[in-house]
């Protein structure tokens, strides 16, 4: 493939792959605790990171990312202690971040607009490898957290006060999965973009749903599908010029439709092989 030849396709590929695999691990915890917008909001947030990087002259990838973690603490904590529910702390963080960035980047130097469309919207051409380093080292994060507790976040998601009467740390687990999703959003923007991240944590893991049962399995197959649409869409890109964020979530929402066409035939055949186990059973109670 004459792709591979050049060096920024190659830090594109890494970094979809990357994102695949983030994107819907976090997605699936905030899918399952009805928190599926958070991604945008947090996007908006980090987009104040990338204009204040852009301004001081520094990483805006590091600097979007200790902004998106700051913003993400702050929601959880509003969420959880304050009388302001969920939604308005989203809602905080949705127009006081995108108001942030847009008066932040106002004031950097000359040619910073047009660079923050790469990141709004994601750009194969423009992942360096700095960006890949910092990428690799958020993406290893996450993965770590979304897999290595797996168990005790699932707990928390799927009901917090019996999580908090076995002795878990709820409260500090419940900050750790707002900072992780902000991380996954920074690793994701230089590919999908702040404005798409979020369709990346939701979407995979819905098509998911269509056809799995049980957590594990819905976790699992989110990433495949998330890096194969990442891919897919970056390749795509490559070859038709096209925006890459727009390209992947398109794919994934392809994706999607295919796995609802597949549930219904499933959905009967799984009932089907319900009826027959029952069946066997009242059968086999009504000879012994």
């Amino acid at each position: 493939m004459d792709l591979l030849t050049y060096d920024f396709m190659r830090r594109a590929l890494l970094a979809a792959v990357l994102v695949g695999v983030t994107a819907p691990a976090i997605g699936t915890y905030l899918v399952q605790r009805r928190q599926a917008v958070m991604g945008d909001g947090i996007g908006h947030v980090a987009m104040t990171g990338v204009a204040l990087g852009f301004l001081l002259n520094t990483s805006p990838v590091w600097m979007a990312t200790l902004v998106a973690v700051i913003g993400a603490v702050g929601m959880e904590l509003i969420r959880s202690r304050g009388k302001t529910s969920g939604d308005i702390a989203l809602a905080m963080l949705f127009y006081g971040g995108l108001a942030g960035g847009v008066m932040i980047i106002n004031l950097a130097p000359g040619g910073s607009t047009a660079n923050l469309t790469s990141y709004l919207f994601g750009s194969i051409t423009t992942v360096s490898p700095a960006d890949v380093t910092a990428v690799v080292i958020l993406a290893a994060f996450v993965i770590a957290v979304t897999l290595g507790l797996r168990r005790q976040l699932f707990a928390v998601c799927q009901d917090e006060e019996f999580a908090r009467v076995t002795g878990l740390p709820v409260r500090a687990l419940n900050l750790l999965m707002a900072v992780t999703a902000a991380v996954t959003v920074t690793v994701a923007m230089r590919i999908v973009g702040l404005l798409l991240v979020s369709a990346m944590m939701v979407i995979p893991v819905a098509a998911a749903q269509r056809v799995t049962r049980g957590f594990t399995a819905t976790l699992t197959l989110a990433m495949v599908i998330g890096v194969l649409v990442s891919l897919s869409g970056t390749v795509t890109t490559y070859y038709i010029d096209a925006p890459s964020g727009g390209t992947i979530v398109l794919l994934a929402i392809g994706v999607f439709m295919v796995m609802t066409a597949l549930s219904a035939p499933l959905a009967r055949r799984r009932a089907k092989a319900a009826r027959a186990a029952d069946e066997v059973c009242t059968r086999d109670d009504v000879n012994v």
